[in-house]
C-alpha cells in the first residue's frame, strides 16, 4: 500500500515540493537585491541628510525587515498554505478582507512591481547602446515586454529552470555587489577619507522626513516576505522556511550596509543625490575603462529579480482562485509540468498592460501605502491568533515582544502618509475600495445561468490550451490511493481465482 500511495502521489495533479534550503535563499535574495540598490540608495539620504543618520536607516531597515521576516515564520508554519499574507488574512479576518488583498495585489501591487523591474532592466541594457542621450521609449517598452514573455515561458514550463535561473542570478546580484563594497574599500585604503570626516553634519530630525528615510530604506528591502507564497513548494517548510530567513535576511543587510558605505567613500553626499543611477556613477569614477560592467550587473539584478516576482506572485493567484477568490481557471495546473499556466499567462498579460503608460510609476507608490496596511494587517493577525487560539500548533514561535514592535512600527509607517501624503493615500483606498463591489458581485452572490455558461466555456477552452486540469484534492487522492490498492489486490487474488476454478 506505502508503494501504491507514493505512486498516487507522484503522479498526483498538484504543486510538487521542489524547493530546498538553498532554492529558498535564493529566492528571498534574489527578489530583494532588485535594482533599488544599484539605482536610488539616494533616498534614505535625501530625507536623513546625512551619511550617519543614512547608514543607521539602513540598518534598522534590515532589521525591521528581519524582525518582519521572523513574525512571518510563525506565520508560514502555523498555517502552512502558499499565498503568504492572503492566507493569513484569510484564516484570521475572513473573506472579505483578504480578496481586498487579492484584488489590490492584482489590480496594481504585482503587475506593476514586476513591469517597472522589467523596465530598468531594459533601461540598463539599451544604455550602452545610446551612450549620449536616454534609449528610446519604445524599444526599453518593447524590450521589457519580451524579457516579460521570456521568463513567464520559462515559469510555465519548469519549476527547476525557473529556480535555477533565480539561483544563477541571485549569486550573479551578490557578486555584483561584492565588487562595489571591494572597490569602496580599496578606495578609501588608498587614503580617501575625506566624504566621512563629518558623517552627522547635516542631519535631519524631523519626525515626518526620518519615516520618508525609513520608507526609502525599506523599499529597497521589499519581498522579504515573498518566499511565504510558495510555502507549499518548499520541502521541510517548518525547518526550511526560518533557515533562509536567518540566512538572507542578516546578508542582505550586511551587504547593503557595506555597499551604501563604498558609495559614501567614493561620492560625495552633493554627487550621489544629483546621480539617478548610483552604481553607474560609482563605476564611472572607481572603474575607469570597465565602468560597463555596472549596467551589466544592474541588468542581471533585475532579471532575476523580475523572474522571483513572477514565480511567486503566480502562486498567490493560484491559492485565491483554489479558493473561489478569482477565476476557477486561474486554479488550474498544467499535467505534464505542474505549473499554473493559466495564472501565470493572465499574470503575465496584466504586466504587459503596465507598459502601456508611464502612470505604471505613480501607480505603485500609492500602492506601496495599501501593500504596507496589509503587512501591518497579516502582524496583526499573528497577534490576534495569539489571543484567540494560544494552542495552534506553532512548530515556531517567536518572542511576543518581536511582533508587536513590528505591529507598531508598522502601524506609524501606514499612518504618517494620510498626514503627510493624503492624495496617494485616498487613491490607495479607491484601488482597495472598488474591489468591494466585485467581491459581492462575483463571490458571494449567486451568478445567473447565463454567465455559469460563460465562464463554464472559458474554463473548458482554457483546460484544453494549457492542457491543465484543477488541483487534485486531498480527498480525491484518497480516492485515487483506494482505487490503486483495490486494483492491486484484484491482481494479487487473481492467480488463487484461477487455481479454484481448474480444481
Amino acid at each position: 500500500m506505502g508503494e501504491n500511495k507514493q505512486d498516487t502521489d507522484e503522479g498526483a495533479t498538484k504543486l510538487k515540493r521542489n524547493l530546498g534550503l538553498f532554492d529558498g535563499v535564493s529566492i528571498i535574495v534574489g527578489i530583494i537585491v532588485g535594482s533599488g540598490i544599484f539605482v536610488s540608495p539616494k533616498g534614505v539620504l535625501l530625507y536623513s541628510g546625512s551619511i550617519g543618520i543614512a547608514l543607521v536607516v539602513w540598518v534598522l531597515s534590515g532589521l525591521l525587515s528581519l524582525i518582519g521576516a521572523l513574525c512571518y515564520a510563525e506565520l508560514g508554519t502555523m498555517i502552512p498554505q502558499s499565498g503568504g499574507d492572503y492566507a493569513y488574512i484569510l484564516t484570521t479576518f475572513g473573506s472579505l478582507p483578504a480578496f481586498l488583498y487579492l484584488w489590490s495585489a492584482l489590480i496594481i501591487i504585482m503587475p506593476a512591481g514586476n513591469a517597472i523591474t522589467a523596465l530598468t532592466f531594459a533601461n540598463y541594457v539599451l544604455e550602452p547602446f545610446y551612450p549620449e542621450c536616454d534609449p528610446p521609449d519604445p524599444a526599453v517598452r518593447l524590450l521589457a515586454a519580451l524579457v516579460i514573455c521570456l521568463l513567464t515561458a520559462v515559469n510555465c514550463h519548469n519549476v527547476k529552470w525557473t529556480t535555477r535561473i533565480q539561483d544563477a542570478f541571485s549569486i550573479m546580484k551578490v557578486l555584483a555587489l561584492v565588487v562595489i563594497i571591494l572597490a569602496g574599500f580599496i578606495y578609501l585604503g588608498s587614503g580617501h577619507f575625506h566624504n566621512l570626516e563629518a558623517p552627522f553634519q547635516d542631519s535631519k530630525t524631523n519626525p515626518g522626513q526620518i519615516v520618508l528615510a525609513f520608507y526609502s530604506g525599506l523599499f529597497s528591502f521589499a519581498g522579504w516576505n515573498y518566499l511565504n507564497f510558495v510555502t507549499e513548494e518548499l520541502n521541510e517548510p517548518e525547518k526550511n522556511l526560518p533557515r533562509a530567513i536567518y540566512l538572507s535576511l542578516p546578508l542582505v543587510t550586511i551587504i547593503y550596509l557595506l555597499a551604501n558605505f563604498a558609495y559614501f567613500t567614493v561620492l560625495s553626499p552633493t554627487e550621489l543625490l544629483a546621480s539617478n543611477a548610483v552604481a553607474v556613477s560609482f563605476g564611472g569614477r572607481l572603474l575607469g575603462s570597465m565602468s560597463w560592467i555596472m549596467p551589466l550587473f544592474v541588468a542581471c539584478s533585475t532579471f532575476g529579480a523580475v523572474n522571483g516576482g513572477i514565480f511567486a506572485s503566480s502562486r498567490l493567484f493560484f491559492v485565491g482562485a483554489r479558493n473561489g477568490h478569482m477565476p476557477k481557471l486561474m486554479a488550474f495546473l498544467n499535467i505534464t509540468q505542474l505549473t499554473p499556466v493559466p495564472c501565470l499567462i493572465i499574470l503575465g498579460l496584466i504586466t504587459l498592460s503596465m507598459l502601456t503608460t508611464s502612470n505604471v510609476f505613480v501607480l505603485i507608490n500609492y500602492a506601496s501605502f495599501v501593500e504596507s496596511t496589509f503587512i501591518t494587517l497579516s502582524v496583526g493577525a499573528l497577534l490576534y491568533l495569539r489571543y484567540k487560539e494560544p494552542e495552534r500548533n506553532r512548530p515556531i514561535k517567536v518572542n511576543l515582544v518581536l511582533p508587536i514592535l513590528f505591529f507598531l512600527l508598522c502601524s506609524i509607517l501606514v499612518c504618517v502618509p494620510i498626514f503627510t501624503q493624503p492624495w496617494d493615500v485616498g487613491f490607495g483606498l479607491v484601488i482597495v475600495a472598488s474591489g468591494i463591489p466585485v467581491y459581492f458581485l462575483f463571490c458571494r452572490f449567486k451568478k445567473p445561468a447565463w454567465l455559469q455558461n460563460i465562464f463554464w466555456s472559458l474554463e473548458c477552452t482554457v483546460q484544453k490550451l494549457c492542457i491543465a486540469l484543477e488541483e487534485e484534492t486531498e480527498e480525491e487522492k484518497e480516492a485515487t490511493v483506494g482505487q490503486s490498492k483495490n486494483a492491486s489486490d484484484e491482481k494479487g487474488d487473481a492467480p488463487e481465482l484461477e487455481r479454484l476454478h481448474q480444481d
